[in-house]
């Protein structure tokens, strides 16, 4: 029964195994950042991103791509274009794109091991130097008044700087995402121009992303991640 569901959620709550949403349950979230972690998360829905989203590159284009994981599922079909120029903080992004007809702008900085990128005053320092780029932006939450999220400054200061930079700005974010926003504020989704995720977002999102005037793109649902579908304002 509907009551004996909602005892069992409690206690698994109080437990710690699940956390308690509207509507129902999720699996706790973790402060877990490191990119070895966050590899292993929701990697179909990445892949189905990363596809969707590299159809918006042309041969020739210059793009700036976070060093978040949802990003780096872009990797395999960006080495399917040709002349592009791409602005990352990411090493192993770099190492990834290591092939002809790609040039990586790789960011100095302060190196962190765990996320295997840059961030600091020499990235800000660089990335300020550079203009006329598409931004492809990742995010470790959402909130319809707190807007796009990362777990910590120093990566929040970084894509905050590559979105009021760039000509264009695209969100990816997997539908985990749209259930509660992170630590610290990167923009509000009046910077973003459209958002890319591997599935359509729920009702009140839906009419809140069609308010601020943002295109979504999500594959249809028996299509597996193939064709893409866009909803417009």
């Amino acid at each position: 029964s509907e009551a004996t569901v909602r005892r069992d959620i409690k206690a698994l709550a109080k437990e710690g195994k699940v956390e308690q949403v509207l509507g129902g349950a999720v699996l706790p979230r973790t402060i877990d950042f490191s990119f070895r972690t966050k590899e292993t998360r929701n990697i179909e829905s990445k892949r189905i991103i990363g596809r969707l989203a590299a159809r918006l590159v042309s041969d020739g284009d210059v793009i700036y791509l976070d060093s978040g994981t949802t990003c780096f599922a872009m990797t395999p079909f960006l080495k399917e274009k040709r002349d592009l120029s791409i602005i990352a903080n990411s090493a192993r992004l770099a190492l990834e794109l290591d092939c002809p007809g790609i040039e990586v702008i790789l960011l100095g900085g302060t190196y962190r091991p765990d996320r295997l990128d840059t961030v600091g005053p020499l990235a800000l320092a660089t990335l300020d130097h550079l203009r006329g780029y598409t931004a492809f932006i990742g995010a470790d939450g959402l909130g319809t008044d707190f807007g796009v999220t990362a777990g910590d400054v120093e990566s929040a200061a970084l894509y905050r700087l590559a979105v009021d930079h760039a000509r264009r700005n695209i969100l990816v974010a997997d539908h985990s995402k749209f259930l509660s926003p992170s630590l610290v504020k990167i923009v509000d989704f009046g910077a973003i121009d459209c958002v890319v995720t591997d599935r359509r977002p729920a009702g009140d999102w839906m009419e809140f992303l069609s308010s601020v005037g943002l295109e979504v793109i999500y594959p249809t649902d028996n299509e597996q991640g193939e064709v893409p579908h866009s909803e417009s304002p």
